[in-house]
């Protein structure tokens, strides 16, 4: 079975040589580079199965990148490094299409937990979600587990690959509630180290890019229990 690939882009040259070394330590096989143009360029070369990316680099900011590889349909699943810990902050990188983050100081414990955890959805870990059919449909809106090419009304939707995993998991019982924590353990994995409410992001993100105003929205929440994914009420076009 082949390594698991992680692209590192991260201008601290000392931090990069030492998560290198870490990162091959535990078996992944690693390429570094020190700026947003290497990584962009890297990843349409080799794309890797993770990248780790640091947000203040020199040339492109980290958000920068993640925004022009969600724009071009890339959805390798990306760790975002970074200072800043204010709640805006951490939206903007969440916005951009990161699918974590972790605030610099941190424990190189916590980042090779967060990496398994993205490994598991991006793979689409098995025993997670039971055997599917490629192509899941509900009214208008289909997922190909083939291709990871989600659609609604023949129109593409570019989700990241947190979106997708947890978009895949209501997509698999239509009609019947998930609970908030089996959604958690599907997507998040049951060792998820993080704040439970990341799911309540996530599902804000979905509903924004599936449920343009004047169609009918597709996930509803079941107060204290979890969510569900069936046809609903027309979205109003109003603010």
């Amino acid at each position: 079975m082949a390594a698991t690939s992680v692209l590192l882009a991260d201008d601290d040259v000392r931090l990069r040589q030492f998560l290198e070394l870490e990162l091959r330590e535990e078996g992944y096989a690693v390429r570094s580079c020190g700026d947003g143009i290497g990584a962009l360029t890297q990843i349409r070369q080799e794309p890797p199965d993770l990248l780790v990316l640091d947000w203040m680099l020199p040339d492109l900011s980290g958000v920068e990148v993640c925004q022009r590889l969600r724009s071009t349909g890339v959805q390798v699943p990306v760790l975002m490094l970074t200072g800043r810990d204010a709640v805006k902050d951490r939206v903007e990188a969440l916005d951009a299409g990161a699918d974590d983050y972790l605030v610099k100081p941190f424990s190189i414990e916590e980042l090779l937990a967060r990496l398994r955890a993205l490994a598991r959805r991006g793979s689409g870990s098995p025993g997670t979600i039971n055997a599917q059919p490629d192509l899941l449909e509900l009214d208008d809106l289909q997922l190909n587990l083939a291709s990871h090419e989600v659609s609604r009304g023949g129109t593409a939707v570019h989700l990241s690959a947190t979106e997708f995993q947890l978009l895949r998991c209501l997509m698999a019982e239509p009609g019947r509630v998930q609970p908030r924590q089996s959604l958690l353990d599907q997507v998040w994995g049951t060792n998820f180290v993080g704040d439970a409410n990341v799911l309540d992001v996530y599902v804000r993100y979905l509903r924004r890019k599936l449920e343009p105003p004047g169609q009918p929205t597709l996930i509803q929440t079941v107060r204290g229990v979890g969510f569900l994914l069936k046809a609903g009420p027309v979205k109003d076009a109003t603010p």
